[in-house]
């Protein structure tokens, strides 16, 4: 398959899966608080494929695969509904009359559907594969560096340091920071069998101290089954942490700690998806977790026209007991579109400076 098909397809497959699931959980919100659904599409403009189905849904497959859709029955309200729309309304059904509890489920439906896909799809591959242990073990020894006149060889495992039992790479650079020029005592597995080696952390500068440097790098991690509860729990927390790094990261940027170069649109994502589709089914599962989640949290954000900007809207309404003005919203709308377009024009520009120079 050449690069330009496995990316395209690739797109496809990930951008398809994540606005199904995010579209999924607003279609079946509203089911569940009343609200009849009456289009569900993934894609926009003309349909290439629909049909209807006995609970008056109509499905749609449409050929601009950048998003999609879910139109609930009396979504426009009585004030900007025209007088045909107004005949055709299923007492009870519509989601306008509904209390603003109920609309505000089915809008936070879709982003949480997205947590929910990503904390599935890990514990789907902890039980499948194995949830990732960073083991002690050795990838790299920096030439002349302590590590390399003590002995230690790329594939090394480190058991103990100092008699102190290692589980962790991590464990190991704590260790050895915190002894610079002091003999540390190394236990370590090779091809099997367990040796003994004597290492002096070299001394170096670093955040107004000094650290000592053993001068390895970290090996692959090693993957462990987990079983169904461990591997939810763990999906769950994977999927906090995610959550956690991705809005420190937004932070950073508002705050000018950090640049843009990380922000990506629809062509980083094309490029993305083909690269990481080539290193397996496994990286591909995983790297759609991490987009659910960044799309849950895209659309979490206090902006008109997402979902976010909407559960701000109906926050307003529950604390005013009134709905928030139409030309107040209307404003907010096209503020908020404009903002969107913005960004979309932003990072689109930053694609193709980063893809074609």
């Amino acid at each position: 398959m050449s690069d330009g098909l496995r990316t395209v397809l690739s797109f496809l497959v990930v951008l398809g899966v994540l606005v199904f699931v995010h579209e999924m959980g607003h279609y079946l919100a509203a089911r569940w608080r009343g609200v009849h659904v009456e289009v569900f599409s993934i894609g926009f403009g003309r349909a290439i494929r629909k049909w209807t189905d006995k609970r008056g849904t109509e499905w749609r497959l449409s050929w601009l695969p950048l998003g999609g859709f879910v139109k609930l029955h009396g979504q426009e309200g009585p004030d900007d509904a025209t007088p045909e729309q107004r005949a055709r309304w299923l007492p009870g059904r519509t989601f306008h009359e509904k209390p603003v509890r109920d609309r505000a489920i089915v809008v936070a439906a879709g982003p949480a559907a997205n947590f929910i896909l990503a904390a599935v799809l890990f514990a789907g591959l902890y039980m499948s594969i194995g949830q990732p242990q960073p083991a002690a073990t050795v990838g790299g020894v920096v030439e002349n560096s302590a590590a390399a006149r003590a002995g230690l060889l790329p594939g090394d495992r480190i058991l103990s340091l100092d008699g102190q039992p290692i589980g962790r790479f991590e464990e190991v650079q704590r260790h050895i920071q915190a002894r610079a020029g002091q003999p540390v005592q190394l236990r370590i597995s090779r091809e099997g069998a367990e040796q003994q080696l004597t290492a002096t952390p070299d001394a170096r500068e670093a955040n107004g101290g000094t650290v000592g440097v053993l001068g390895v790098t970290g090996g692959a991690p090693e993957f462990r089954r987990l079983n169904p509860f461990s591997a939810v729990a763990a999906g769950v927390a994977q999927t906090a942490d995610i959550t956690g790094q991705t809005l420190a990261g937004i932070w950073q940027m508002v705050t000018g700690q950090r640049g843009t170069d990380d922000l990506g649109g629809p062509l980083r994502i094309a490029q993305l998806s083909g690269q990481v589709a080539l290193m397996g089914v496994a990286s591909l599962v995983s790297f759609i977790a991490i987009l659910s989640v960044n799309l849950a949290l895209i659309n979490l954000f206090p902006i008109p026209v997402l979902d976010g900007g909407h559960l701000v809207f109906y926050a307003l309404e529950a604390i005013r007991g009134r709905p928030v003005p139409p030309r107040v919203m209307e404003y907010g709308f096209r503020a908020g579109m404009l903002l969107l377009v913005a960004l979309f024009v932003f990072t689109t520009f930053k694609d193709v400076v980063r893809l074609f120079g």
